[in-house]
């Protein structure tokens, strides 16, 4: 499944384009301070594998009291790079590749 254009993101990474989106709004457990979370697809790779990164801290629009981040494209930056490290094949077919960030 792709990254639709619409409210994702763009971003080149060592010369390789991506797209990168959070959801609109907060799913259930994230509204409850689930980890924010975000999907990275590189451009061009129509079904390629997607990276699904957690992040270590909760969304600002969560409904409690509990830590929040944002993501910044230097955040998506460095994800994507762990991720490649990490075995994520951008190109390649198949199921999404989960990355958790660590706590900073």
């Amino acid at each position: 499944m792709a990254i639709a254009s619409k409210g994702s993101r763009r971003i080149v990474v060592d010369g390789q384009a991506y797209r990168w989106a959070v959801r609109p709004r907060p799913t259930y457990a994230q509204g409850l301070g689930a980890a924010l979370t975000f999907a990275v697809q590189q451009v061009g790779a129509g079904e390629g594998q997607i990276l699904h990164v957690v992040a270590a801290a909760a969304r600002p629009d969560h409904w409690l009291g509990e830590p929040v981040t944002t993501i910044a494209p230097a955040q998506v930056a460095a994800a994507i790079r762990l991720g490649l490290e990490a075995g994520w094949a951008p190109a390649a077919p198949g199921s999404a590749f989960e990355l958790r960030l660590p706590a900073q």
